[in-house]
């Protein structure tokens, strides 16, 4: 909260952050509700982030595997930032994963 009040930036997933977990919904979903994103790929994207952030790990079956690759970078990177950074890579491939599957969907 401290450097997000010194840089302007939006805290999130933290304690006194608007965006971090609410319930049953994560902090992707609270994203996604109060910035009213409605991209059907990043809604997609959304369901299998949730059940792997709120441990409902059967919810999806993508949130094993991913819950399994943030653990896994949360190791290698210990650090927020860095772990960030390096995770961006992640999220773009399946973010790109989902519009495929939505396009299918679709078509």
């Amino acid at each position: 909260m401290e450097i997000a009040e010194k840089t302007g930036a939006i805290p999130f997933d933290t304690d006194g952050a608007e965006l971090r977990h609410r319930d049953d919904r994560c902090t992707f979903d609270a994203i996604i509700e109060d910035y009213k994103l409605t991209d059907a790929a990043l809604l997609r994207m959304a369901r299998a982030i949730n059940a792997a952030d709120t441990g409902r790990l059967d919810a999806d079956p993508l949130a094993a595997g991913f819950e399994a690759i943030a653990v896994g970078f949360s190791l290698r990177f210990p650090d927020d930032l860095e772990n960030i950074e390096r995770q961006f890579e992640v999220y773009d491939a399946l973010y790109a994963w989902c519009r495929l599957v939505v396009a299918k969907e679709t078509s």
